[in-house]
């Protein structure tokens, strides 16, 4: 009886091993703003990113053949889809990965739902995404709009900024940021005083800063990214609207942002991120690997392109794990399965809702004399656990959510 338990376990042995021998060929398509106000938080960035994952995933695991291409949304949703449904479907992608831009990003996620095919977001914000449009196909990694909201906004009415004026921009990621950070703000107590809608990838902020002055609320809610956030606080420093007493909260602010803007202007401004590159040696040795890829010695990645990493990393383990050719469900449902662990975000899971989870941290920027190296932005101020970063799942009203 011992023998044949023997001999059974090591058929078992076997079949396991020749299951990871077996070649898994993927593709992979980096779909991001590789052009304009997103291009420095996700973009090329992104597409190095990738590469690094890539490289070091079939280091280990010569069997996994990986190709990669990239593509520039434009920031348009029709053109995000229609490039989603040529890579699905002609192409033969996998799985589209980053999207900064939430428009863009909930379009793609209802065509990945249409084709089962996999869909990780790393560059979008919208907490929709595993929300009341949450699909079986579709991983949010990084951040959304709820997590950022419970950071900033609850951090600042509890310090005193009780009064709220947003700028917000004016398409789905804004009316999201907008929406969850308003309510933090008045479940905390405070109150929006008034909101201004403002064009993406607008270049004068004049007149909307000039009603947010008006209102004499406490605290300016930047409800927008990129290179909008970069010339909202670069004019409103012109306007002296810090000087005249007013806070200004960058609720989605990232570190290529501070880069561009310098200490200088950003010095004081309150944010969350759930990665930043000069926390830990794991995270400063990666950089010096991406800057390298980039050749980009005086830039800085995002937790945009952190999530990029570490999202095809987990992707690539279950690709290996599965074998042959699984449908998008398939492969989110191993990713679900298999707790996370990277060197960048450590130990976490992805929910039922496709929600990843992981700490996130309350910075704060420092003042010019307090750097002491290129890129030393931040002072950490706060870190909110994992089961407390992100919304919810009860109050999610994600559809894959039973109960």
């Amino acid at each position: 009886m011992k023998k044949t338990l023997g001999l059974a376990a090591l058929a078992a042995m076997l079949a396991c091993s020749a299951a990871q021998a077996q070649q898994v060929n993927v593709k992979i398509g980096v779909l991001s703003d590789m052009s304009s106000l997103y291009a420095d938080i996700g973009g090329p960035g992104s597409v190095a990113a990738a590469k690094l994952a890539i490289a070091d995933f079939t280091k280990d695991h010569p069997n996994v053949k990986v190709e990669m291409i990239s593509g520039d949304h434009q920031n348009k949703p029709d053109v995000g889809s229609n490039i989603a449904n040529q890579w699905y479907d002609v192409d033969k992608v996998d799985m589209i990965i980053d999207v900064p831009n939430s428009g863009v990003a909930l379009a793609v996620s209802q065509v990945a739902a249409t084709k089962n095919r996999l869909f990780i977001v790393s560059g979008a914000a919208a907490s929709d995404l595993t929300g009341p449009k949450c699909n079986a196909d579709t991983i949010h990694w990084t951040y959304d709009t709820w997590m950022l909201s419970n950071g900033t906004a609850t951090a600042m009415v509890k310090t005193g900024g009780d009064t709220w004026f947003f700028l917000t921009a004016d398409y789905a990621f804004g009316h999201a940021l907008e929406r969850d950070a308003g309510a933090v703000v008045e479940k905390n107590g405070g109150k929006v005083l008034g909101k201004v809608r403002v064009p993406l990838n607008t270049n004068d902020f004049s007149s909307f800063l000039l009603q947010a002055q008006s209102s004499k609320a406490k605290v300016i809610g930047l409800a927008n990214a990129g290179g909008d956030t970069i010339n909202s606080i670069k004019q409103a420093a012109e306007f002296g609207i810090v000087k005249g007493g007013q806070k200004l909260a960058g609720l989605l602010v990232f570190a290529s942002d501070v880069n561009a803007l310098g200490l200088p202007t950003a010095q004081g401004l309150s944010l969350t991120e759930t990665w930043y590159w000069d926390m830990n040696d794991a995270n400063r040795a990666w950089t010096k690997r991406w800057q390298a890829e980039r050749n980009a010695a005086g830039k800085y990645p995002t937790m945009i392109h952190a999530g990029v990493y570490a999202g095809i990393l987990h992707y690539l383990k279950a690709r290996l794990a599965l074998g042959g050719d699984p449908d998008g469900k398939t492969v989110a449902e191993k990713m679900k399965a298999t707790p996370t662990d990277d060197i960048l975000f450590g130990k976490g899971e992805i929910r039922v809702d496709g929600r990843k989870t992981h700490p996130a941290y309350l910075f704060e920027v420092k003042k010019p004399e307090e750097s002491k190296y290129p890129g030393d932005f931040y002072t950490l101020k706060a870190t909110i656990p994992a089961n407390e970063a992100f919304r919810p799942l009860p109050e999610d009203n994600c559809p894959l959510v039973k109960g």
